[in-house]
């Protein structure tokens, strides 16, 4: 079974940065980031093409994030610059199996995601003012 493990989360201040990682036991076609606030719905940040050249943001990201791949290691990591208390919640990773970078582009895939792909355990992040 694939499996989806993210780190990188923790405690930060207001206008910090973390970098999230998110590390697949086999390759994928493509990966995006979602994130979860407590009592709210999750909600997809962005998504990216397994070369990493293509890559589909969220319009509240506004390029305060920023998802990157490492293909060789199969990972994927999201960059969260400028964080506010309102970013903090549990950070999942979610991957599509199968397909190359040809087939699943960044909007592809992020459109794909809500409804295709396995999920991580996620990890989590606070961001206190």
């Amino acid at each position: 079974q694939v499996q989806l493990v993210e780190s990188g989360g923790g405690s930060v201040q207001a206008g910090g940065s973390l970098r999230l990682s998110c590390v697949a036991s086999d390759s994928r076609g493509c990966v995006g980031w979602f994130r979860q606030a407590p009592d709210k719905e999750r909600e997809e940040i962005a998504a990216v093409s397994l070369d990493g050249k293509s890559t589909y943001y969220a319009d509240f990201v506004k390029g305060r994030f920023a998802i990157s791949q490492d293909s060789a290691k199969n990972t994927t990591f999201l960059q969260l610059n400028n964080l506010k208390p309102e970013d903090g919640g549990m950070y999942y990773c979610k991957a599509i199996f199968g397909g190359g970078a040809e087939f699943w582009g960044g909007a592809y895939c992020y459109s794909a995601l809500p409804r295709l792909g396995s999920w991580g355990q996620g990890t989590h992040v606070t961001v206190f003012s």
